[in-house]
């Protein structure tokens, strides 16, 4: 029996679980040689057997092979998920970052390549992973509006997209999810994404809800890291940086003591008091971490509680960009 709830993305009747699983860091960027394809299959086993639904993954993590392996492990099973994945961010064959494309003919041929990496013969939730300057988002969305009318795909999302573009968008086919990252360390959305996408009635799907593990607690200094982790690129972990944002950390672990949690169920719990139309996808390759993720529905907060979190860590606190500069170019567009 699931005990976990759904939650509606869109207006178009997209039901997912109120978490979502984050696949990424199982093929790539997080702790590379901590990689284990078998605990990963178990990972979305349990998170299918605890009555998770969305599965999050993209053509780009781990160059395909994240796609294969989420493939692999909902063979026979894909009933009970609802499948996610995007295009947009182009590599090499080496895993060189090759742009951003959004034009209809790659839309096309990305989906055709995900169908089959996945080994599925429609993708339920397929997102645009960044919006490409060169190309109008009508022609995009029109191209991606045309799987849809192929059966190849159930409904659309954009990510990091900014509200006018989202606006742009839903007039050519109804948007069910926008996927931009939100947490407690990176509330930028406040600022009107959220008033927009609940305007337009489209859901928001938060990743690195986590903070890329730093709401955790379980780093105390950059070393911490695996000399070849992606975060050590992050401006938030470098630097000055790195120490100003374990001190927020702290205040969190106190309110979690308080309440008998764990840092990261806290910080899961606030993503999703902010909305009936809000999914976290915390991104796991771990089961114990999944175990914890999924305990965090569990955790009740009150206002005075949401009043006692938004005092020590309000918006704007966190140091340092949640990207390095040339990757901030390609969000909120």
């Amino acid at each position: 029996m699931s005990t976990i709830k759904e939650r509606k993305l869109g207006r178009g009747g997209l039901a997912v679980s109120a978490v979502g699983l984050g696949c990424m860091g199982m093929s790539e960027f997080y702790d590379p040689k901590g990689m284990d394809e078998a605990e990963s299959i178990r990972v979305i086993h349990s998170f299918l057997d605890a009555g998770g639904t969305l599965l999050d993954t993209a053509d780009m993590y781990g160059v395909g092979r994240n796609e294969e392996l989420v493939g692999r492990a909902i063979a026979g099973r894909r009933h009970q998920v609802v499948l996610a994945t995007k295009f947009g961010n182009v590599r090499g064959p080496k895993g060189e970052f090759l742009g951003v494309r959004g034009d209809p003919d790659y839309v096309r041929q990305c989906c055709d390549t995900s169908l089959r990496r996945l080994g599925v013969d429609v993708i339920d939730l397929y997102y645009q992973h960044r919006v490409d300057p060169k190309v109008p988002i009508e022609d995009t969305v029109g191209a991606m509006a045309g799987l849809v009318s192929a059966g190849k795909v159930r409904f659309l999302g954009l990510s990091e997209a900014a509200p006018a573009t989202l606006r742009r968008a839903a007039a050519v086919h109804p948007i069910a999810a926008l996927q931009t990252e939100y947490s407690l360390w990176s509330r930028d959305p406040e600022g009107g994404l959220l008033a927009t996408t609940r305007e337009l009635g489209i859901g928001f799907v938060a990743y690195s809800p986590l903070g890329r593990g730093f709401l955790t607690g379980q780093f105390q200094s950059i070393d911490d890291l695996p000399a070849d982790d992606y975060r050590r690129n992050s401006p938030r972990f470098q630097g000055a940086n790195f120490q100003r944002n374990l001190d927020l950390v702290r205040h969190i672990e106190a309110l979690a003591r308080e309440k008998g949690c764990s840092t990261s169920q806290l910080a899961l719990a606030w993503v999703l008091a902010q909305g009936e139309d809000i999914v976290p996808i915390p991104g796991t390759k771990r089961l114990r971490y999944l175990e914890q993720n999924l305990g965090a529905l569990s955790v009740s907060l009150s206002r005075a509680d949401m009043r006692a979190i938004d005092a020590v860590l309000p918006a704007g606190t966190a140091a340092g960009e949640r990207y390095p500069a040339p990757s901030m170019l390609a969000v909120n567009r």
